[in-house]
């Protein structure tokens, strides 16, 4: 095999600056080019990255390519990532890993059947910070954990985004936008979720852009905008979630978790660094120095690095489709709950991910 994984990327939008960026972080990792529907965006975003761009057909098609980054939007993740497989390459795709369980399920089925991998963002949970987070609960620093509280809440994206109307459409809204790296980080922490009650709620049927270029330009609403709820954890732990973009301002961590013996405040699962902090019964909180790799920069393809690393070597990668698939049939369980007035049960039941190594130097993956 190898000793690199020649990877393209279909999509050319924001996101792909940071894995083109990120690609090169990782020796295992080698950039073939990229691809996108409107081919005057592929060449761009090539000439940009000194890479080649392709049609999306041909790069399905080029055989030098062992592994595809999907970057489309949500709406086409599962299509797009089941034309991958079916070119016979390892897919691995931005969040979410598809809009209905189903959809992902057949995914994954598909990957087994062809002997491929499939992946997922977010990757977060491997940077340092959370890592950190991580082993101090794995080593029983706050005894056996009881509780979380995860909170992520603002106005929305229309008063920052060049373009925010597919953050409000069908396959958008906060807990489908940001609940992939709450509640992955949380599975990663506490282990796979047992059962959700939630409520959805949706504050306006319209919103207002904002940015220099769309200021004042109205767009409909099409999902809820403040998801709340309780989630219960296999292993017992009851965590509160609200994912909003209704909340003008607020002051909560991202994640507390409380445990028998302390209480420990987590980084935001949004990046990969962060402050740790932790605190004893009746004392007061005291700050965990981070010194775990991957905690200082963005370190987007973590993930895909890690994939690649773990097919060579024939271990279980991190940010793996069934993580994603968990994540996504507890986020949909929210609605679902809302909707129909009870508590759903959650079928999946993924392995919780191996902590990664804290001797790594940067661009090692074990």
């Amino acid at each position: 095999m190898s000793s690199t994984f020649r990877v393209g990327i279909v999509g050319c939008g924001n996101i792909s600056k940071a894995y083109l960026e990120g690609t090169r972080k990782f020796p295992v990792l080698e950039l073939a080019g990229v691809a996108d529907l409107d081919l005057s965006r592929a060449e761009a975003k090539a000439a940009e990255f000194s890479t080649k761009a392709y049609s999306v057909e041909n790069l399905l098609a080029e055989k030098g390519v062992d592994l595809i980054v999907n970057l489309t939007v949500p709406k086409v993740h599962a299509t797009v990532n089941q034309a991958i497989l079916e070119a016979g390459k390892h897919a691995y795709v931005e969040k979410p890993f598809a809009l209905q369980v189903a959809d992902g399920r057949a995914v994954i089925d598909l990957a087994k059947a062809k002997g491929l991998r499939v992946g997922c963002a977010p990757d977060t949970f491997l940077g340092g910070g959370i890592q950190t987070a991580r082993k101090l609960l794995d080593d029983g620093a706050i005894g056996e954990p009881l509780g979380a509280v995860a909170n992520m809440a603002g106005r929305g994206p229309e008063g920052w985004h060049p373009d925010p109307e597919f953050f409000y459409q069908i396959g958008g809204g906060p807990m489908l936008d940001m609940g992939p790296y709450y509640i992955t980080d949380l599975v990663n922490l506490l282990g796979p979720v047992e059962s959700v009650v939630g409520v959805a709620t949706r504050s306006r049927d319209e919103r207002v852009a904002a940015s220099a270029a769309r200021n004042g330009e109205r767009f409909p609403v099409e999902v809820a905008t403040h998801v709340t709820g309780v989630l219960r954890f296999v292993g017992g732990a009851a965590v509160s979630m609200t994912m909003s973009f209704d909340v003008a301002k607020h002051g909560h961590a991202p994640i507390e978790i409380y445990g028998e013996t302390g209480a420990l405040i987590v980084p935001d699962p949004n990046y990969f660094g962060g402050k740790v902090k932790m605190a004893a019964t009746g004392k007061s909180w005291r700050g965990v120095p981070v010194k775990r790799p991957y905690a200082d920069d963005n370190y987007r393809s973590l993930g895909l690095a890690d994939m690649a690393q773990a097919i060579r070597t024939g271990r279980p990668h991190r940010a793996s489709g069934e993580l994603a698939l968990h994540a996504l049939e507890v986020m949909q369980a929210f609605q679902r709950s809302s909707d129909e007035g009870r508590a759903i049960v959650i079928a999946s039941r993924p392995a919780r991910p191996a902590a990664l190594p804290s001797d790594l130097k940067k661009g090692e993956i074990d």
